[in-house]
C-alpha cells in the first residue's frame, strides 16, 4: 500500500480491543523507529516512555481526563517528553553533535529567552510524533495522540528527572466496533485548494 493509501485508512482510534496485544517485534520495531526520528541539528531532545503494565497504565489513566478508556484498553502507552533542562540539552548537544551543528544552537537558539528555547525543544518531539503515527501505520497499528493528559501527574507517576511529558499515542488494535473507523465515518478535511497554493 503506498503513503497516500495508508493516510486514507489511518484514523484516531476511538475504541481498542482490550484483549489484543502487541508483539515484542513490534513494539522493538516502534522502538528503532523513534530512535531514528528526525529533529532539527539532530538535536534529539526527547525522551519516549513504553507502558504496557497495568497497575502504571491504571495510574496513567486516571490522568488522561476523556482518554482514560484508550490508555486502559491500549497494548501500550508511549509518554512523549522533551527536556526540560537547557543545561542537560546543551550538555548533550556538545557531546553527540557535530561542531556545525553546535555552532547553530549556539548562534541562532541559545540567544533566544528560555521560554522560546524551551519551545524549540518541545517542537522537535512533535516531529517525532508525526513519524511515529505514520509508522505505526504502516505495520497496521492503530494509534491515538492524546494531548488531553495532565503532565505534571504522568511526570510524578513516571518519576521522569529533566523531562517534561508533552503527550502521550496509545496503540493497539482496533475494536472493530469503534465507529471512528473511515468506512465508518468518512474523514472531514479542508479542500485541497483551501490549505495547498503553488507558486
Amino acid at each position: 500500500m503506498n503513503f497516500l493509501e495508508l493516510a486514507k485508512e489511518r484514523y484516531t482510534t476511538k475504541k481498542y480491543n482490550a484483549t489484543e496485544k502487541l508483539s515484542r517485534a513490534d513494539i522493538d520495531q516502534l522502538k528503532g523507529i523513534l530512535q531514528l526520528a528526525p529533529s532539527s541539528i539532530n538535536s534529539q531532545p526527547w525522551h519516549f516512555t513504553f507502558v504496557s503494565d497495568e497497575e502504571i497504565k491504571k495510574q496513567l489513566a486516571a490522568a488522561s481526563y476523556f482518554n482514560a478508556p484508550k490508555v486502559l484498553d491500549s497494548s501500550h502507552t508511549i509518554v512523549f517528553s522533551a527536556l526540560d533542562t537547557i543545561e542537560k540539552f546543551e550538555q548533550q548537544i556538545e557531546e553527540n553533535l557535530p561542531e556545525g551543528a553546535v555552532v547553530y544552537y549556539r548562534q541562532y537558539i541559545k540567544p533566544l529567552p528560555e521560554a522560546e528555547i524551551k519551545s524549540w525543544l518541545q517542537h522537535q518531539v512533535y516531529l517525532a510524533l508525526g513519524f511515529f503515527l505514520s509508522a505505526c501505520a504502516s505495520l497496521n497499528i492503530d494509534s491515538t495522540s492524546m494531548e488531553g493528559i495532565e503532565k505534571d501527574k504522568y511526570k510524578e507517576i513516571l518519576n521522569l528527572k529533566d523531562y517534561q511529558p508533552l503527550f502521550a499515542v496509545t496503540i493497539g488494535k482496533r475494536d472493530f466496533e469503534d465507529a471512528n473507523q473511515p468506512q465508518l465515518k468518512p474523514k472531514s478535511r479542508l479542500s485541497l485548494n483551501t490549505i495547498i497554493s503553488e507558486v
